[in-house]
């Protein structure tokens, strides 16, 4: 199959998606794809492509990469893990992590700036950064918020309680429970002291509803609630 034909192909699946009535087009983990996802692009909006589309990464990006997407990209929502390079190689193997994800950053909001919603509520334009609070301030929690407040205190964060250990969290001890209300209390003041406006928060019975369990047809709690 010619890359032509592909491209052209992932195009009409976004166009049938934009007729089903969908908010937008969420394209995840998708920097290993970036050239033909952009050429895709090129023939979905010249068919009349017009919802919003959300490039939905780990934040492990390169800058060079994501300037290519200038442009074609309205939603970024890439996570910040970690603000210690030493941590999230340990737990991670992400090496000079710290850098590179605040340059992609900072990159995705040089290019679509603060959260835009329209009169529905549904988000249009911008960015959102996920943030995983994990226990022993292991993610080091206040340099990230720091940094998100120093490109404008107007961006949106969504602070994670969700952390439940699995595979192989039982090899760090530090690592191997869940965040308790205080951890995630703290982290919550410090964005609040730091000037951040716009922060998204979840229950800490998240960390059940949002794991999944494949061995049933609905392997997402959350499914049947």
């Amino acid at each position: 199959m010619s890359y032509e034909l592909c491209a052209s192909d992932l195009a009409d699946k976004m166009l049938g998606l934009q007729g089903q009535g969908c908010h937008n087009i969420n394209l995840v983990s998708p920097s290993h794809v970036v050239p033909q996802i952009l050429e895709a692009l090129k023939i979905a909006k010249s068919r009349g492509l017009k919802i919003p589309i959300v490039y939905n990464t780990n934040g492990y990006d390169s800058p060079r990469i994501l300037k290519m997407m200038e442009g074609m990209i309205d939603i970024y929502l890439p996570d910040i893990k970690y603000s210690s390079d030493e941590n999230a190689f340990k737990y991670s193997g992400a090496k000079n992590y710290v850098r590179r994800n605040r340059e992609a950053i900072a990159e995705m909001y040089r290019q679509v700036g603060n959260l835009e919603l329209d009169e529905e509520g549904i988000a249009r334009r911008g960015v959102i950064v996920r943030h995983l609070v994990l226990p022993n301030d292991l993610a080091g929690s206040f340099e990230s918020l720091k940094f998100l407040s120093s490109l404008s205190p107007g961006i949106w964060v969504s602070l994670m309680a969700q952390y439940h250990p699995c595979y192989k969290a039982k090899d760090y001890p530090e690592l191997n429970r869940r965040i308790n209300s205080a951890e995630y209390e703290k982290v919550l003041k410090w964005a609040e002291e730091l000037g951040l406006r716009n922060v998204l928060t979840q229950e800490l019975k998240s960390s059940d509803i949002y794991l999944p369990d494949f061995s049933k047809e609905k392997p997402f709690k959350s499914s049947e609630i």
